[in-house]
C-alpha cells in the first residue's frame, strides 16, 4: 500500500512539476480523447480513452487558467479551511507519534535527503519530493478526520449514491512548490482546488 500510495503520489507532483516549469510547451499525448460539452465547463473523458493522462491534462489546463480564474470567492475560504484542517490533523497524529506517519517521516528524514527536495512536517530540513509526499500524507490522514470530498450527481443514471474520499493529497502541491521555487500562494491554492475537483467527479461515477 505504501508503494501504490508513493507512486499516486509520485505522479501527481510530476503533473504539477510539469505545469509550472513547461506552461509554454505542451507535449502532444497519444491517445488522448478529451471531449468538451457544449455549453458546459465540464470536460468528457471517454471510456475508450487513456483516462489517467486526460485527467493530467485536465490538471495542467485548470492550474494553467484555461478555464479562467472566476473562482467563486466560498471556493477560495474552503480551499483554506480544508488544508488548514489537513495540517493540523497531520501535525497531532505526528505529536501523538501515530506510528506509520512517525516511521515514514523519519524514513524520508534519514535515508532520503535532498538539498532540492520538500520538507515534512515539523522540519526545515529538505528530503526526496516523494518521501515527503508520502510521509506528510500519511500523517494528513491517520485519524480518518481531515475534509472530506463528496461527489454526488443525480442527473448520472445508475449512479446517485454519491461516494466521498479524504482530501489528502495537498502535501503534493506543497512539494511541488517547494521544489519549483516559483509557485505563489494563489496558484498553490488553486492546484489544491484541481486536486478537490477531480476527486469530487471521480466520487460521483465511482
Amino acid at each position: 500500500q505504501t508503494y501504490l500510495l508513493e507512486r499516486l503520489c509520485s505522479s501527481l507532483f510530476l503533473i504539477m512539476l510539469s505545469k509550472v516549469m513547461n506552461s509554454s510547451a505542451r507535449p502532444a499525448v497519444r491517445g488522448l480523447a478529451v471531449v468538451p460539452r457544449a455549453f458546459s465547463t465540464t470536460v468528457t473523458l471517454p471510456a475508450d480513452s487513456n483516462q489517467a493522462l486526460g485527467i493530467a491534462q485536465y490538471a495542467k489546463d485548470f492550474i494553467g487558467g484555461k478555464y479562467g480564474d472566476d473562482l467563486d470567492p466560498i471556493v477560495w475560504k474552503r480551499i483554506q479551511q480544508f488544508h488548514t484542517d489537513s495540517v493540523m490533523c497531520g501535525l497531532s497524529a505526528l505529536a501523538l507519534k501515530t506510528n506509520a506517519p512517525t516511521v515514514l517521516r523519519n524514513e524520508a528524514l534519514t535515508s532520503y535527503p535532498d538539498a532540492k527536495g520538500a520538507t515534512v512536517f515539523g522540519s526545515t530540513e529538505k528530503c526526496a519530493p516523494e518521501k515527503a509526499i508520502v510521509a506528510n500524507s500519511s500523517a494528513v490522514r491517520e485519524w480518518d478526520s481531515n475534509g472530506t470530498v463528496f461527489g454526488y450527481n443525480p442527473s448520472i443514471p445508475g449512479h446517485t449514491a454519491g461516494e466521498f474520499g479524504h482530501n489528502d493529497f495537498y502535501p503534493v502541491v506543497l512539494a511541488a512548490a517547494q521544489v519549483n521555487g516559483n509557485i505563489d500562494g494563489k496558484t498553490a491554492l488553486k492546484a489544491m482546488v484541481a486536486i478537490d475537483e477531480i476527486r469530487g467527479r471521480l466520487a460521483e461515477v465511482f
